[in-house]
């Protein structure tokens, strides 16, 4: 997806043991944007000016439960929300690839750049997962650094371990 909605969007802030969560949807219910924060400004800093929705309501979306399913132990509630994202062909198929790390089974840089087909390509592959803007249902905080620390992740690096923990315990 390469064009901004029309239509106004809806945010939806759900509590979690992670802290508050984000849900900013399309008019279709694709998430556009989530993460964990309370903060309006943080959700739309996560697009681009040009993507960004004309308008934003309060409101609920469908993906709210598949959050509270995921905390509630279903990790795989995430896997079938629709997301709308903007970027170019290799960061769509990153993004397409993200989705299919399973929980628990977290990969490194070099393993993700791989599984893009192009293993020397790591930065690629970081920057495919920093600019990934609907967080938790495309699973970024599934790859971790060449020596399997945690790296970098938009929302901060405890809620990216508890994530990894939640996972690894399921």
């Amino acid at each position: 997806m390469n064009t901004p909605a029309v239509a106004p969007a809806t945010l939806q802030f759900v509590d979690t043991p992670d802290g508050p969560f984000a849900i900013l949807a399309d008019h279709a219910e694709r998430v556009l944007v989530a993460g964990w924060t309370d903060d309006v400004d943080a959700v739309l800093a996560r697009l681009h000016p040009k993507n960004r929705p004309a308008e934003v309501r309060a409101g609920t979306t469908r993906a709210a439960a598949a959050v509270t399913a995921y905390y509630s132990g279903d990790l795989a509630a995430i896997d079938h929300v629709e997301v709308a994202q903007f970027g170019t062909p290799l960061q769509h198929r990153g993004w397409a690839a993200l989705r299919g790390i399973h929980p628990g089974q977290p990969l490194t840089y070099t393993g993700f750049a791989s599984a893009l087909g192009s293993p020397t390509a790591v930065r690629a592959a970081a920057s495919i997962c920093a600019r990934n803007a609907p967080a938790l249902f495309v699973p970024c905080h599934r790859v971790l650094r060449g020596d399997g620390t945690m790296g970098g992740f938009a929302w901060g690096v405890d809620v990216k371990r508890r994530l990894l923990e939640r996972e690894a315990a399921a």
